[in-house]
């Protein structure tokens, strides 16, 4: 059973505080990938621990590192909560398998970096924000 709306709220403002913009319907989600210029990173958002001690927390250092590249868009879809919006977002990268929380990054409308939930559990949120803002310097 999805959590309630109101017990995930703080879920998704620990992203949309920082101007990650939520997809909430399919029809979001197909806009944001018909603006295929430029970059971009998409979020897969989810109740787990590993999204709340990592994840969450990694994708706000990296959108708040100044001294590098960083996306031109950041965006979400919440696994769970909106699930036509996140299984229209995963229908635009299908040969990977379904993994939230997850990160994607596109570059011209091309995935060029993902980050599946098995190499966010375990890890600290310092460690996957060095590897995003990495990730951004050489591929965006």
């Amino acid at each position: 059973m999805p959590y309630s709306p109101l017990l995930v709220k703080p879920f998704r403002d620990e992203v949309t505080e920082v101007d990650v913009q939520e997809l909430l319907t399919s029809q979001d989600v197909d806009n944001f990938f018909n603006n295929q210029t430029g970059s971009a990173l998409l979020f897969i958002n989810s109740v787990c621990g590993c999204a709340a001690g990592t994840a969450r927390p990694a994708l706000r250092q990296a959108k708040a590192n100044g001294n590098g590249k960083t996306p031109d868009r950041w965006v979400s879809v919440f696994a769970g909560q909106d699930l036509e919006a996140t299984a229209r977002a995963r229908g635009y990268f299908p040969d990977i398998p379904p993994s939230s929380p997850s990160i994607a990054l596109f570059k011209d409308g091309e995935l060029v970096y993902f980050v599946p939930k098995h190499r966010i559990e375990g890890r600290d949120a310092n460690g996957l924000a060095n590897d995003l803002t990495s990730a951004f310097s050489e591929v965006l």
